[in-house]
């Protein structure tokens, strides 16, 4: 798995991603979040691609999915995880969540690894689960009912 930003070149792909059937409604469409990373500095959106994509100026091989971050308040926040509907089960949720846990930690800022997923995204709790997060019980938290938030203890990190 391989992570690149997205730019002019791989933009209308990023675009083109689509979830499952039953999926439409628990990730942010990825027009809707890279409109955000446009106007927030702060949001770092990357194209996911299989590992044939290394050491290509341009990828040979096609996207197969899309993830977005961002460190504030010391916190690195994995925002969006999707992986194209065609692109499922076959291992790349997972290797981009630890790639992007991976590049948090580079980050001297970043204190805390943390993230989100809709209550209903058993997928993403599984996924989450594994990966050792657990409930993040923060205030403001409660004022989105819909969503879990977790957070990853300094034990899984070492």
């Amino acid at each position: 798995m391989h992570l690149r930003p997205i730019t002019r070149n791989n933009l209308y792909e990023c675009l083109a991603l689509r979830v499952g059937d039953r999926q439409g409604g628990l990730v942010a469409a990825n027009g809707k979040s890279l409109a955000e990373a446009y106007v927030d500095s702060n949001l770092v959106p990357l194209g996911i691609y299989p590992i044939a994509a290394r050491g290509h100026e341009q990828p040979n091989v096609a996207m197969v999915g899309f993830t977005m971050y961002q460190v504030e308040a010391r916190v690195g926040f994995i925002l969006r995880l999707m992986i194209d509907r065609d692109y499922q089960r076959q291992g790349y949720g997972r290797a981009t969540m630890i790639e992007v846990i991976r590049r948090l930690l580079l980050h001297p800022e970043v204190e805390m690894i943390a993230t989100s997923h809709r209550r209903d995204n058993d997928a993403m709790a599984q996924l989450c689960a594994q990966l050792g997060f657990v409930d993040w019980e923060i205030d403001w938290a409660t004022d989105v009912p819909d969503e879990i938030y977790l957070w990853l203890p300094d034990r899984v990190l070492r």
